[in-house]
Protein backbone atom coordinates (compact mmCIF):
# COMPACT_ATOMS: atom_id res chain seq x y z
CA UNK A 1 0.00 0.00 0.00
CA UNK A 2 0.87 3.76 -0.72
CA UNK A 3 0.20 6.36 0.81
CA UNK A 4 0.82 9.88 -0.09
CA UNK A 5 -0.56 13.02 1.32
CA UNK A 6 -3.66 10.96 2.44
CA UNK A 7 -4.53 9.03 -0.75
CA UNK A 8 -4.10 5.37 -0.98
CA UNK A 9 -3.88 3.07 -3.27
CA UNK A 10 -1.65 0.08 -4.80
CA UNK A 11 0.78 0.74 -7.75
CA UNK A 12 2.12 -1.47 -9.73
CA UNK A 13 5.64 -2.17 -11.06
CA UNK A 14 6.88 0.05 -13.72
CA UNK A 15 5.99 3.40 -15.29
CA UNK A 16 2.30 3.45 -16.40
CA UNK A 17 2.31 7.21 -17.06
CA UNK A 18 0.71 7.91 -13.50
CA UNK A 19 -1.86 4.82 -14.03
CA UNK A 20 -1.67 2.03 -11.69
CA UNK A 21 -1.38 -0.66 -14.33
CA UNK A 22 -0.32 -1.08 -17.75
CA UNK A 23 -3.93 -2.42 -19.16
CA UNK A 24 -5.37 0.89 -17.66
CA UNK A 25 -2.70 2.94 -19.65
CA UNK A 26 -3.35 1.13 -22.85
CA UNK A 27 -7.17 1.74 -22.10
CA UNK A 28 -6.31 5.56 -21.34
CA UNK A 29 -4.58 6.04 -24.05
CA UNK A 30 -6.78 4.35 -26.72
CA UNK A 31 -9.48 6.70 -25.40
CA UNK A 32 -6.90 9.61 -26.05
CA UNK A 33 -5.77 8.95 -29.96
CA UNK A 34 -9.75 7.38 -30.42
CA UNK A 35 -11.69 10.19 -29.31
CA UNK A 36 -14.61 10.76 -31.30
CA UNK A 37 -17.58 13.16 -30.69
CA UNK A 38 -18.11 14.36 -27.21
CA UNK A 39 -21.30 13.42 -25.41
CA UNK A 40 -22.70 16.85 -26.09
CA UNK A 41 -22.39 16.63 -29.70
CA UNK A 42 -24.16 12.96 -29.72
CA UNK A 43 -27.08 13.91 -27.71
CA UNK A 44 -28.54 11.97 -25.15
CA UNK A 45 -30.71 9.53 -27.56
CA UNK A 46 -27.70 8.53 -29.13
CA UNK A 47 -24.92 8.10 -26.11
CA UNK A 48 -27.96 5.84 -24.65
CA UNK A 49 -27.86 3.61 -27.60
CA UNK A 50 -24.17 3.40 -27.93
CA UNK A 51 -24.02 2.36 -24.19
CA UNK A 52 -26.74 -0.11 -24.90
CA UNK A 53 -24.52 -1.58 -27.67
CA UNK A 54 -21.64 -1.87 -25.06
CA UNK A 55 -23.53 -3.16 -22.58
CA UNK A 56 -24.95 -6.22 -24.43
CA UNK A 57 -22.09 -7.00 -25.45
CA UNK A 58 -20.56 -7.30 -22.18
CA UNK A 59 -19.50 -10.59 -20.26
CA UNK A 60 -22.73 -11.58 -18.01
CA UNK A 61 -22.07 -11.28 -14.20
CA UNK A 62 -22.05 -13.90 -11.65
CA UNK A 63 -24.94 -16.05 -10.80
CA UNK A 64 -26.58 -15.46 -7.39
CA UNK A 65 -29.56 -17.18 -5.30
CA UNK A 66 -32.57 -15.09 -6.67
CA UNK A 67 -32.84 -12.40 -8.45
CA UNK A 68 -36.00 -10.69 -9.54
CA UNK A 69 -36.78 -7.03 -10.76
CA UNK A 70 -39.27 -5.42 -8.30
CA UNK A 71 -41.92 -2.03 -8.31
CA UNK A 72 -39.98 -0.04 -5.59
CA UNK A 73 -41.76 3.14 -5.18
CA UNK A 74 -45.08 3.68 -6.59
CA UNK A 75 -45.88 7.22 -5.78
CA UNK A 76 -47.64 10.53 -7.20
CA UNK A 77 -45.78 12.98 -8.95
CA UNK A 78 -46.64 15.29 -5.89
CA UNK A 79 -44.61 13.02 -3.43
CA UNK A 80 -46.94 11.30 -1.61
CA UNK A 81 -46.13 7.58 -1.57
CA UNK A 82 -48.42 4.72 -2.52
CA UNK A 83 -46.56 1.75 -1.14
CA UNK A 84 -45.03 -1.13 -4.10
CA UNK A 85 -45.38 -4.57 -5.08
CA UNK A 86 -42.68 -6.74 -4.88
CA UNK A 87 -41.77 -9.68 -6.39
CA UNK A 88 -42.66 -9.99 -10.42
CA UNK A 89 -40.60 -11.59 -12.83
CA UNK A 90 -38.97 -13.85 -10.74
CA UNK A 91 -35.72 -15.14 -11.79
CA UNK A 92 -34.52 -18.03 -8.99
CA UNK A 93 -31.59 -20.04 -9.26
CA UNK A 94 -28.19 -19.64 -11.23
CA UNK A 95 -30.13 -16.96 -12.85
CA UNK A 96 -28.31 -14.24 -15.13
CA UNK A 97 -31.03 -11.62 -16.71
CA UNK A 98 -29.98 -10.38 -20.19
CA UNK A 99 -28.15 -7.22 -20.14
CA UNK A 100 -30.27 -5.73 -23.33
CA UNK A 101 -29.91 -2.41 -22.88
CA UNK A 102 -27.89 0.83 -21.46
CA UNK A 103 -30.20 3.17 -20.50
CA UNK A 104 -33.01 5.07 -21.35
CA UNK A 105 -36.20 6.71 -19.38
CA UNK A 106 -36.40 5.65 -16.52
CA UNK A 107 -39.72 5.56 -14.20
CA UNK A 108 -43.03 5.11 -15.46
CA UNK A 109 -45.63 7.90 -15.55
CA UNK A 110 -48.80 6.00 -15.29
CA UNK A 111 -52.09 6.64 -15.07
CA UNK A 112 -53.57 9.60 -12.34
CA UNK A 113 -49.93 10.95 -12.58
CA UNK A 114 -48.25 8.02 -10.33
CA UNK A 115 -44.95 7.07 -11.26
CA UNK A 116 -43.64 3.57 -10.84
CA UNK A 117 -39.92 3.25 -10.10
CA UNK A 118 -38.08 0.12 -10.79
CA UNK A 119 -35.84 -1.92 -9.09
CA UNK A 120 -34.03 -5.34 -9.59
CA UNK A 121 -32.89 -7.55 -6.31
CA UNK A 122 -30.10 -9.37 -6.13
CA UNK A 123 -29.62 -12.01 -3.20
CA UNK A 124 -26.05 -14.22 -3.14
CA UNK A 125 -27.92 -16.70 -0.87
CA UNK A 126 -31.73 -16.92 0.10
CA UNK A 127 -30.54 -16.59 3.78
CA UNK A 128 -31.41 -13.21 5.37
CA UNK A 129 -28.51 -10.57 5.24
CA UNK A 130 -28.15 -6.97 5.01
CA UNK A 131 -29.56 -4.77 2.14
CA UNK A 132 -27.65 -2.22 0.24
CA UNK A 133 -30.14 0.08 -1.86
CA UNK A 134 -28.30 0.83 -4.99
CA UNK A 135 -28.14 4.16 -7.01
CA UNK A 136 -26.33 3.98 -10.60
CA UNK A 137 -24.24 6.53 -12.00
CA UNK A 138 -24.46 7.89 -15.72
CA UNK A 139 -24.33 11.68 -15.39
CA UNK A 140 -27.86 11.43 -14.55
CA UNK A 141 -29.15 11.19 -18.45
CA UNK A 142 -27.58 7.64 -18.99
CA UNK A 143 -27.96 4.27 -17.72
CA UNK A 144 -30.16 1.92 -15.65
CA UNK A 145 -30.55 -1.51 -14.68
CA UNK A 146 -28.97 -3.09 -17.14
CA UNK A 147 -26.14 -1.06 -17.13
CA UNK A 148 -25.02 -1.79 -13.31
CA UNK A 149 -26.04 -5.26 -13.71
CA UNK A 150 -22.60 -6.61 -13.89
CA UNK A 151 -21.62 -4.55 -10.66
CA UNK A 152 -24.24 -5.31 -8.78
CA UNK A 153 -24.10 -8.98 -9.07
CA UNK A 154 -20.30 -8.47 -8.16
CA UNK A 155 -21.27 -6.26 -5.09
CA UNK A 156 -24.14 -8.64 -4.00
CA UNK A 157 -21.40 -11.45 -4.00
CA UNK A 158 -18.16 -10.26 -2.72
CA UNK A 159 -19.76 -8.28 0.60
CA UNK A 160 -22.24 -11.05 0.97
CA UNK A 161 -25.65 -8.56 0.62
CA UNK A 162 -28.77 -8.04 -0.89
CA UNK A 163 -28.41 -5.47 -3.26
CA UNK A 164 -31.63 -2.87 -4.45
CA UNK A 165 -30.88 -1.56 -7.52
CA UNK A 166 -32.98 1.57 -8.24
CA UNK A 167 -34.19 2.66 -11.91
CA UNK A 168 -34.73 6.41 -11.11
CA UNK A 169 -35.90 8.67 -13.94
CA UNK A 170 -33.54 9.68 -15.88
CA UNK A 171 -32.76 13.62 -16.99
CA UNK A 172 -33.67 15.50 -19.62
CA UNK A 173 -36.69 14.29 -19.74
CA UNK A 174 -37.15 14.22 -16.23
CA UNK A 175 -34.75 17.35 -14.65
CA UNK A 176 -34.13 17.88 -11.11
CA UNK A 177 -35.79 16.97 -8.48
CA UNK A 178 -37.29 13.84 -10.25
CA UNK A 179 -34.37 11.52 -9.84
CA UNK A 180 -33.66 12.35 -6.15
CA UNK A 181 -37.37 12.44 -5.45
CA UNK A 182 -37.41 8.49 -7.12
CA UNK A 183 -34.37 7.78 -4.72
CA UNK A 184 -35.73 8.65 -1.49
CA UNK A 185 -39.24 6.97 -2.92
CA UNK A 186 -37.23 3.75 -3.28
CA UNK A 187 -35.41 4.43 -0.23
CA UNK A 188 -37.97 4.70 2.20
CA UNK A 189 -40.13 1.91 0.31
CA UNK A 190 -36.97 -0.71 0.40
CA UNK A 191 -36.40 0.10 4.60
CA UNK A 192 -40.43 -1.29 4.84
CA UNK A 193 -39.97 -4.20 2.76
CA UNK A 194 -35.88 -5.13 3.61
CA UNK A 195 -37.38 -8.27 6.06
CA UNK A 196 -39.81 -9.55 2.50
CA UNK A 197 -36.92 -8.76 0.13
CA UNK A 198 -34.15 -10.66 2.01
CA UNK A 199 -34.71 -11.13 5.73
CA UNK A 200 -33.27 -7.85 6.73
CA UNK A 201 -33.53 -6.65 9.90
CA UNK A 202 -32.91 -2.60 10.39
CA UNK A 203 -32.65 0.42 8.08
CA UNK A 204 -30.59 -0.86 4.41
CA UNK A 205 -27.61 1.36 3.48
CA UNK A 206 -27.41 2.93 0.40
CA UNK A 207 -24.77 3.19 -2.36
CA UNK A 208 -23.79 4.94 -5.22
CA UNK A 209 -21.16 5.75 -8.34
CA UNK A 210 -20.98 9.08 -9.73
CA UNK A 211 -23.90 10.74 -10.15
CA UNK A 212 -25.41 7.64 -8.29
CA UNK A 213 -23.25 8.71 -5.47
CA UNK A 214 -24.56 12.32 -5.47
CA UNK A 215 -28.20 10.99 -5.38
CA UNK A 216 -26.95 8.32 -2.91
CA UNK A 217 -25.60 11.25 -0.73
CA UNK A 218 -29.12 13.63 -0.88
CA UNK A 219 -31.06 10.73 -0.06
CA UNK A 220 -28.93 10.76 3.61
CA UNK A 221 -29.47 14.26 4.25
CA UNK A 222 -33.39 14.48 2.94
CA UNK A 223 -33.65 11.16 5.38
CA UNK A 224 -32.21 13.21 8.17
CA UNK A 225 -34.22 16.73 7.59
CA UNK A 226 -37.07 14.49 7.32
CA UNK A 227 -36.89 12.28 9.87
CA UNK A 228 -35.79 9.42 8.42
CA UNK A 229 -35.47 6.73 8.11
CA UNK A 230 -31.67 6.97 8.29
CA UNK A 231 -29.55 4.57 6.29
CA UNK A 232 -27.17 2.35 8.02
CA UNK A 233 -24.28 3.54 6.22
CA UNK A 234 -23.62 5.30 2.93
CA UNK A 235 -20.85 3.97 0.25
CA UNK A 236 -19.82 6.84 -2.30
CA UNK A 237 -17.69 5.82 -5.24
CA UNK A 238 -16.16 8.76 -6.69
CA UNK A 239 -19.29 11.06 -6.89
CA UNK A 240 -20.51 14.15 -7.52
CA UNK A 241 -20.88 16.36 -4.51
CA UNK A 242 -20.38 20.13 -6.10
CA UNK A 243 -22.32 20.49 -9.52
CA UNK A 244 -21.01 23.82 -10.01
CA UNK A 245 -17.83 22.07 -10.75
CA UNK A 246 -15.72 24.80 -9.16
CA UNK A 247 -13.11 21.99 -7.36
CA UNK A 248 -9.76 22.14 -8.75
CA UNK A 249 -10.20 18.72 -9.88
CA UNK A 250 -12.32 19.55 -12.90
CA UNK A 251 -9.37 22.16 -14.83
CA UNK A 252 -6.49 20.03 -13.60
CA UNK A 253 -8.37 16.64 -14.63
CA UNK A 254 -10.64 18.19 -17.54
CA UNK A 255 -9.00 15.97 -20.24
CA UNK A 256 -7.12 12.93 -21.00
CA UNK A 257 -8.07 10.80 -18.39
CA UNK A 258 -11.50 9.12 -19.54
CA UNK A 259 -14.40 11.07 -18.24
CA UNK A 260 -13.90 14.93 -19.09
CA UNK A 261 -15.30 17.64 -17.41
CA UNK A 262 -17.53 18.95 -19.77
CA UNK A 263 -19.17 15.75 -19.72
CA UNK A 264 -19.95 16.02 -16.28
CA UNK A 265 -20.76 19.61 -17.23
CA UNK A 266 -23.06 18.13 -20.37
CA UNK A 267 -25.45 16.24 -17.22
CA UNK A 268 -25.04 19.01 -15.22
CA UNK A 269 -26.49 20.93 -17.47
CA UNK A 270 -29.37 17.94 -18.13
CA UNK A 271 -30.52 17.72 -14.38
CA UNK A 272 -30.42 21.50 -13.41
CA UNK A 273 -30.56 24.21 -16.35
CA UNK A 274 -30.63 26.86 -14.02
CA UNK A 275 -27.31 27.45 -13.05
CA UNK A 276 -28.26 29.43 -9.99
CA UNK A 277 -29.49 26.67 -8.61
CA UNK A 278 -26.47 24.16 -8.97
CA UNK A 279 -25.09 25.31 -5.33
CA UNK A 280 -28.18 24.75 -3.71
CA UNK A 281 -27.51 22.27 -0.66
CA UNK A 282 -31.12 20.23 -2.36
CA UNK A 283 -29.16 19.79 -5.21
CA UNK A 284 -24.98 19.82 -4.18
CA UNK A 285 -24.57 17.92 -0.60
CA UNK A 286 -21.36 19.79 -0.46
CA UNK A 287 -22.76 22.83 -0.24
CA UNK A 288 -25.01 22.28 2.63
CA UNK A 289 -24.42 24.13 6.16
CA UNK A 290 -24.57 20.93 8.63
CA UNK A 291 -23.87 17.57 7.85
CA UNK A 292 -23.62 16.45 11.47
CA UNK A 293 -26.19 13.39 11.94
CA UNK A 294 -25.54 11.60 8.58
CA UNK A 295 -24.54 7.77 8.19
CA UNK A 296 -21.68 6.08 8.48
CA UNK A 297 -19.70 6.70 5.10
CA UNK A 298 -17.04 4.97 2.80
CA UNK A 299 -16.02 7.79 0.16
CA UNK A 300 -13.71 6.22 -2.27
CA UNK A 301 -12.34 9.05 -5.26
CA UNK A 302 -9.92 8.54 -7.87
CA UNK A 303 -6.26 10.17 -8.71
CA UNK A 304 -7.28 11.13 -12.31
CA UNK A 305 -11.10 11.87 -12.15
CA UNK A 306 -12.67 15.62 -12.11
CA UNK A 307 -14.66 14.65 -9.20
CA UNK A 308 -11.54 14.10 -7.27
CA UNK A 309 -11.24 17.26 -5.20
CA UNK A 310 -15.31 17.53 -4.52
CA UNK A 311 -15.13 13.80 -3.51
CA UNK A 312 -12.65 14.43 -1.23
CA UNK A 313 -13.28 17.84 0.23
CA UNK A 314 -17.48 15.80 1.56
CA UNK A 315 -15.34 13.30 2.86
CA UNK A 316 -13.55 15.60 4.96
CA UNK A 317 -16.66 17.64 5.82
CA UNK A 318 -18.03 14.70 7.09
CA UNK A 319 -15.52 13.60 9.07
CA UNK A 320 -15.65 17.53 10.47
CA UNK A 321 -19.16 16.85 11.14
CA UNK A 322 -18.73 13.86 13.46
CA UNK A 323 -19.62 11.36 11.10
CA UNK A 324 -17.67 8.42 11.14
CA UNK A 325 -15.59 8.38 7.81
CA UNK A 326 -13.39 5.74 5.75
CA UNK A 327 -12.13 8.09 2.85
CA UNK A 328 -9.60 6.68 0.28
CA UNK A 329 -8.61 8.11 -3.05
CA UNK A 330 -7.06 5.73 -5.54
CA UNK A 331 -3.89 6.21 -6.51
CA UNK A 332 -3.32 5.66 -10.63
CA UNK A 333 -7.14 5.25 -11.05
CA UNK A 334 -9.38 6.78 -13.15
CA UNK A 335 -13.35 7.92 -12.70
CA UNK A 336 -15.54 4.76 -13.20
CA UNK A 337 -13.44 1.91 -12.26
CA UNK A 338 -15.77 -0.22 -10.63
CA UNK A 339 -16.79 -1.20 -14.29
CA UNK A 340 -13.77 -1.83 -15.43
CA UNK A 341 -12.90 -4.77 -13.75
CA UNK A 342 -12.80 -6.50 -17.32
CA UNK A 343 -10.09 -3.65 -18.27
CA UNK A 344 -7.57 -3.65 -15.36
CA UNK A 345 -6.44 -5.70 -12.85
CA UNK A 346 -5.61 -2.72 -10.94
CA UNK A 347 -9.09 -1.39 -11.40
CA UNK A 348 -10.56 -5.09 -10.37
CA UNK A 349 -8.50 -4.42 -7.28
CA UNK A 350 -9.67 -0.94 -6.43
CA UNK A 351 -13.30 -2.24 -6.65
CA UNK A 352 -12.69 -5.08 -4.43
CA UNK A 353 -11.40 -2.93 -1.56
CA UNK A 354 -14.55 -0.71 -2.19
CA UNK A 355 -16.60 -3.82 -2.07
CA UNK A 356 -14.63 -4.90 1.16
CA UNK A 357 -15.60 -1.62 2.88
CA UNK A 358 -19.20 -2.05 2.44
CA UNK A 359 -18.62 -5.61 4.11
CA UNK A 360 -16.63 -4.27 6.50
CA UNK A 361 -19.15 -1.88 7.30
CA UNK A 362 -22.28 -3.79 7.81
CA UNK A 363 -20.88 -6.27 9.05
CA UNK A 364 -17.88 -5.85 11.46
Amino acid sequence: MVEVAGRVGVMGDGDFGGLADGELAAYVDAERLGCGPSVRELGVVEVRRRQAVRVAGRVAGPGLAEVRDVEVGRRSVSGVALGGLPGVDVVAGDASLGASAGGGASGDVVAGGVVSVRGRLYRPTLDAVPLVVYVHGGMWSIGGLESHDRLCRRLAVAARVAVLAVDYRLAPEHPWPAGIDDAVAAFRWAAEHAGELCGAVGVPAIAGDSSGGHLAALVCLRMRDEGGPMPAAQFLAFPNTDLTLSRPSTREKATGWGLTTDAVAWGVENLVPDPVRRADPGVSPLFAADLAGLPPAVVVTAEHDPLRDEGDEYADRLRGAGVRVRHRCELGMVHGFLTMELVSPAADAAGGRFFADVADFLFG
